[in-house]
């Protein structure tokens, strides 16, 4: 079993590239939610990702609805600014699905508010501009400390 990331209509190839070289590094397993925002096979991703794609546990999926019919019995996460809890307070299990939305809009609002006991989110300064960190850095904050709490599985 590994963990999973999961990204809802990603927009930016480059997040996804650089998310899919941290799955095949750590052995997770990375999820892809249509309407994606780029072709899988565009040479933004491609470079992002550099040659570790043959490596990446893919899964595409048509939609959320398919994706969360598919996994509906699976402990997720829903990382968002608007999330109760701080990523680093709840307490990750092999197998867990961290979700991420779109970089312009998050996860859509009614799926947050439907699944709030599930929100977590990075702190940021109250001082700052910013909406939100990037999102595929954004992804590697929480993934790694789901790794940590897990004693690194499978890493070296």
């Amino acid at each position: 079993m590994s963990l999973n990331i999961v990204f809802v209509e990603p927009e930016i190839p480059p997040n996804t590239g650089n998310i899919a070289r941290t799955c095949a590094a750590t052995d997770t397993k990375l999820h892809l939610v249509k309407p994606l925002g780029f072709s899988i096979d565009d040479k933004q991703v491609k470079r992002a990702g550099l040659d570790y794609w043959p490596y990446v546990q893919l899964e595409i999926h048509e939609s959320l609805d398919a994706f969360m019919e598919k996994y509906k019995d699976k402990r997720m996460w829903l990382a968002t600014t608007k999330g109760g809890s701080l990523y680093a307070d709840v307490k990750y299990e092999d197998g867990d699905f961290i979700l991420f939305g779109r970089e312009t809009k998050g996860l859509p609002r009614d799926f947050i508010k439907a699944n709030e006991e599930k929100a977590i989110r990075i702190p940021m300064s109250e001082k700052t501009r910013a909406r939100s960190f990037n999102l595929s850095n954004s992804a590697n904050i929480i993934l790694f400390e789901a790794l940590r709490q897990l004693n690194f599985p499978g890493l070296k």
